[in-house]
C-alpha cells in the first residue's frame, strides 16, 4: 500500500462535494459538561445529520468519485449500520445500485433506517455476527459480480470526506482549540481529523477513545503494527471493528495525541444521562467522546475542548441492556446464588432482616429441591449506593444465606443472567 496522508486542498474538495447532500452540522457548548469539567466543552453534533452520523460525508464523496463504469455497474458496502445508512442515501440519491451487508446483531432500527434511505435501489444482506464477517462476504460478492467496494473507513476518499468535520470545527471556533476527543472504530473520522488539525492547528491534541471491549487502534499502535484482534465486545457496533484500516493506522499513529478505551458500562452511563439530563439521544459509539472526559479531567480545566457525537442511531429495544451495563458499572446492580433454607418463611425473613431498606430485588429464580435443606436461588439486588454492598453480603453471611457472588464471574454470569 502506498503512502498516504490527506491533502487539506482534497479535503477542501469533498466539502464542496458533499454539500449536496450534508449540512454543515451545529457545534453547542455542553454548559452541564462546562460546569462539571471547568472547561469550555463543546460538542461537535454529527447525529444531527440526516443520516444520524457523520457516514454520510465518507460515503458520499466516495461514491461521487467513481467512474461512470463503476457507477453503472453499482456498489457493495458492509457495515454495522451507519456507513450502511450513508451508502444507501448516496445510492438513492445519486440512481446507482447497491449491496450493503451488514452483521446479523445489527440493531433492527439500523437495519430499517438503511432500508428507507437507499429504497428500491439498495438490497440489504445480513450476514455473520461482526462487522469483519460482513466485509468478507460483501468483498467475495464484489470480486464475483465485478462491482466497486465502498469501504467504511480505509479508503483515501472515504478519510477526506470525513475530515471535512475538522474543517467545519474550525470555521466554527473562533479561538483555539486545544482539545479534540474523537471515537474510534476502523479510524477513518480519527485520520481525516488527524490530516486537518496536523496542518491547520498543529497545537491541537487529537485524542482517540475506543471501546474497552474493541480496543484494535490502542493495541495496534502500542504493537508498532496493524493488529487483528481475536475477539471483541460488540455492544459499541459502531466502533467494535477487529481490525482498523493500513491507511488508518498509518495516520494515527503517527498523528494521535493519545488512544484512551472506555469501559461499555460508562458509556451506558453516558448514554442515560445525555438522555434523561439533556434530551439528546446518542448511540454507544456516539458516547464514547463524552465519557472518556473522566480521564482527562485535570488536563481539560480551563481548556477548550471539542467532543466529537458522531451518531444518534440508537435502538430503544436496546435501554434494558444499556441500563444494566450502566448499573453493573456503577457497582448497583449485584448478582447471588443465595441459599434459601427449605422452610417457612425464609424468604420473609431475606426480604424483611437481610434487604437494607433502599435494596431492591429485580431478578429472582428459584427451584426447590425438597431433599436439600438448603434450596440455591439467583437473585439480582439493586442498591441505591455501592457503599451498601458490604454490609448487604456480611447479613447474608451472619444469617446462612450467602452462596456465591456471581458479578465477578464472568463464565458463570453469562451461563445464569
Amino acid at each position: 500500500m502506498k503512502a498516504y496522508f490527506p491533502k487539506i486542498e482534497d479535503i477542501r474538495k469533498a466539502a464542496e462535494t458533499i454539500r449536496k447532500v450534508a449540512e454543515v452540522t451545529p457545534l453547542t457548548q455542553s454548559i452541564r459538561y462546562s460546569k462539571e469539567y471547568n472547561a469550555n466543552i463543546l460538542m461537535k453534533r454529527e447525529d444531527l445529520h440526516r443520516v444520524r452520523s457523520y457516514k454520510i460525508r465518507g460515503a458520499f464523496n466516495k461514491i461521487s468519485s467513481l467512474t461512470k463504469e463503476q457507477l453503472v455497474n453499482g456498489v457493495v458496502c458492509a457495515s454495522a449500520g451507519n456507513h450502511a445508512q450513508g451508502v444507501a442515501f448516496a445510492c438513492h440519491h445519486l440512481g446507482i445500485r447497491g449491496t450493503i451487508y451488514m452483521p446479523s446483531v445489527t440493531p433492527k432500527q439500523k437495519v430499517e433506517q438503511t432500508q428507507l434511505f437507499g429504497g428500491e435501489w439498495v438490497d440489504v444482506v445480513l450476514i455473520g455476527d461482526t462487522f469483519d464477517d460482513a466485509s468478507d462476504a460483501a468483498k467475495k460478492f464484489c470480486l464475483e459480480e465485478g462491482k466497486t467496494y465502498i469501504h467504511p473507513f480505509d479508503d483515501p476518499k472515504i478519510i477526506e470526506g470525513q475530515a471535512t468535520v475538522g474543517l467545519e470545527i474550525l470555521e466554527q471556533v473562533k479561538k483555539t482549540i486545544d482539545y479534540v476527543f474523537v471515537a474510534v472504530g476502523g479510524g477513518g473520522l480519527a485520520s481525516g481529523l488527524c490530516a486537518v488539525f496536523k496542518t491547520l492547528s498543529p497545537n491541537t491534541k487529537i485524542i482517540g477513545v475506543e471501546p474497552a471491549g474493541a480496543p484494535s487502534m490502542k493495541t495496534s499502535i502500542e504493537n508498532g503494527i496493524n493488529t487483528e484482534l481475536g475477539q471483541i465486545d460488540k455492544f459499541i457496533d459502531g466502533a467494535a471493528v477487529k481490525r482498523v484500516g493500513d491507511y488508518t493506522f498509518s495516520i494515527c499513529r503517527e498523528c494521535l495525541h493519545d488512544i484512551v478505551t472506555v469501559p461499555e458500562g460508562k458509556v451506558c452511563q453516558t448514554i442515560l444521562d445525555l438522555y434523561n439530563r439533556d434530551a439528546i439521544v446518542v448511540e454507544p459509539a456516539g458516547a464514547l467522546t463524552i465519557s472518556v472526559l473522566d480521564y482527562y479531567k485535570e488536563e481539560i480545566k480551563g481548556k477548550n475542548v471539542v467532543c466529537v457525537v458522531s451518531g444518534s442511531n440508537n435502538d430503544i429495544t436496546r435501554t434494558a441492556e444499556i441500563k444494566e451495563r450502566a448499573l453493573l458499572y456503577g457497582k448497583l446492580k449485584h448478582y447471588f446464588i443465595i441459599r434459601f433454607p427449605q422452610r417457612p418463611g425464609a424468604l420473609k425473613q431475606f426480604v424483611a432482616e437481610i434487604l437494607g431498606p433502599t435494596d431492591d430485588i429485580t431478578h429472582f429464580e428459584y427451584s426447590k429441591k425438597s431433599s436439600k435443606e438448603n434450596a440455591p436461588a439467583v437473585v439480582g439486588i439493586e442498591l441505591k449506593s455501592p457503599d451498601d454492598l458490604a454490609p448487604l453480603i456480611k447479613r447474608m453471611k451472619d444469617n446462612n444465606f450467602y452462596g456465591d457472588y456471581i458479578n465477578d464471574k464472568p463464565d458463570l454470569f453469562q451461563y445464569l443472567i
